[in-house]
């Protein structure tokens, strides 16, 4: 099987893909281009909003037209009437790095990671939790260089995550009350050419991620083992999503920088059903 591209929209950095069933849309970033996506399946509209800074990961939030964004250096309130931004915190002020990845939790909290822009194979990069309360705090994880597959099990027990060029994937226990981690471990060793990047959970806890160079997403099962691969017309696929009226159609988004050659279909966003699998509702973060 391989995906379809559904949007020729030619990203420097495609990523953070996410559905919004209130509106039945899909949103994407492109982080290099600062800049928010959105396109509408069932009209075929897409459109899109200049961000201030880079944009690396958002989330829905409570409030309909209201995200949380994960912007180079800060986090933020964006409205999508007025384009208002309203500040909540800086985050790493200092070091070489901007935020990366992110992803609600089962609880409504903002869980993101780090890339160290100087140096993208030195970890001195974390992951953070921004909580209800909107106070900021750093995960009990080891730095990271490029942090990405941020994602939870269906019951919010298990945090994904990975330090991309490491290549293997992680999972530790995540306290769905007080979101302590404990017992973190090897989730799965990325096979072949590739890196791990975003990812997602679907509806019966199997871990679908993006391989970054490899022109794939991998389905593992909850042990870690390989269920199955899909194909994307593109070589550096960064993001994947589940979304549609029944949560069964596949969403990934793809990357056009550094690539010398890059095709037409570079930077677009891909979609596809894959028979009898289905994902889950997008946390929103509640504020």
């Amino acid at each position: 099987m391989m995906l379809e591209l559904m949007v020729d929209a030619k990203n420097a950095l495609g990523e953070c893909v996410l559905w919004c069933e209130r509106s039945g849309r899909v949103f994407w970033t492109d982080i290099l281009g600062s800049t928010l996506w959105a396109h509408h399946p069932a009209t075929g509209a897409t459109r899109s909003w200049a961000v201030p800074e880079r944009l690396a990961s958002f989330a829905f939030t409570d409030h309909d037209g209201r995200l949380l964004v994960g912007l180079a250096t800060q986090l933020a309130y964006f409205e999508l009437d007025s384009g208002a931004l309203t500040p909540i915190c800086e985050v790493e002020a200092g070091l070489s790095t901007r935020l990366n990845d992110g992803r609600c939790d089962r609880q409504g909290r903002f869980v993101f990671g780090t890339f160290n822009e100087v140096e993208p194979r030195l970890p001195i990069g974390g992951f953070y939790r921004l909580n209800r309360d909107l106070s900021l705090e750093r995960l009990a994880l080891p730095h990271v260089a490029i942090a990405n597959s941020i994602c939870f099990s269906p019951d919010g027990a298990t945090m994904y995550y990975c330090d991309s060029p490491d290549r293997v994937i992680r999972c530790c226990d995540y306290d769905v009350v007080s979101g302590a981690l404990s017992n973190q471990r090897v989730f799965a060793q990325v096979e072949g050419e590739g890196e791990p990047d975003g990812s997602c959970v679907d509806a019966r806890g199997y871990v679908w991620n993006a391989q970054w160079g490899a022109g794939k997403l991998v389905r593992y099962a909850p042990d870690g083992s390989i269920d199955r691969t899909v194909a994307v017309p593109a070589s550096q696929p960064s993001c994947v999503a589940f979304g549609g009226a029944l949560l069964d159609q596949l969403f990934a988004t793809s990357a056009r920088v550094g690539l010398a050659n890059a095709t037409d279909a570079d930077g677009g966003l891909f979609t596809g059903r894959v028979p009898g699998v289905r994902g889950l509702p997008e946390s929103r973060f509640i504020c």
